[in-house]
């Protein structure tokens, strides 16, 4: 099995960035096979010992990955390659299976979640568990109170589908439009843009910055990187109390 640097091992296992895991190396926090480890040693869970602060890594022929990427505009929300078009996996540079958490269309942009855990996938995806999904929507002109009031109660789609209520405020306004902050607990295939026609709002770019528990914070577009432990019992411990 290849090796990989000890710091990547790290982070991928909930320890925290790959600057905070090579900190944690710097200070002897971290053993490789009994010595304290130096950056820039390689190893791999089946075959080394690798320990953090006496703890040892559990060796695992499958690793649980849990991702938060912030897609760009003109991505697609695939796991396969459709056309030559960029899928979001094509920015992960990882030899593994992952499930998406939180499609988005080809325009818009934000966190999505990837992880090979795919029970947690599917609690977090599944319509009927009904996880809050948070956006920044900007639209091209202000809404008006009745706008405002029927994009929280619910609008008819085309379909004939009701949307569930959502949580809608207003961020900014300026001459090139106005901005929302919108709260969601599903997800319809462009429901955003379709809801905005719909009442006479069109949407002019669609920011996700909340997935759940899972915040977007500065992570740079195109970007992604590994959860902290913490975020990752946070998804779980989320995902346990959704069931209906």
């Amino acid at each position: 099995m290849e090796k990989e640097r000890i710091q990547k091992i790290l982070s991928r296992c909930g320890y925290g960035s790959r600057r905070a895991c090579e900190k944690l190396i710097t200070e002897n926090h971290v053993k490789l096979n009994g010595k304290f480890a130096k950056l820039g040693d390689k190893g791999n869970l089946l075959e080394d010992l690798i320990e953090v602060d006496g703890k040892i890594i559990q060796k695992t022929s499958h690793e649980k990955i849990y991702i938060a990427l912030n897609k760009p505009r003109k991505v697609l929300s695939e796991i396969k390659k459709l056309d030559e078009r960029t899928t979001v996996i094509d920015l992960v540079n990882l030899d593994e299976y992952l499930f998406m958490i939180g499609r988005l269309d080809y325009m818009s942009q934000g966190l999505i979640l990837l992880t090979n855990d795919g029970d947690l996938a599917n609690k977090l995806s599944h319509p009927r568990y009904e996880h809050e999904k948070e956006y920044k929507v900007l639209v091209k002109k202000r809404p008006d109170k009745k706008q405002m009031e029927i994009w929280q109660r619910g609008v008819v789609l085309a379909d004939g589908y009701r949307t569930l209520p959502v949580k809608i405020d207003v961020i900014s306004s300026k001459n090139s439009g106005t901005w929302l902050n919108i709260v969601m607990r599903e997800g319809k295939k462009r429901q955003i843009r379709e809801i905005g026609k719909l009442i006479g709002l069109p949407v002019k770019k669609i920011i996700r910055t909340r997935i759940a528990s899972i915040q977007l914070g500065d992570l740079e577009t195109g970007a992604w990187r590994y959860l902290s432990k913490q975020e990752i019992e946070s998804l779980l411990k989320t995902a346990g109390n959704k069931k209906k």
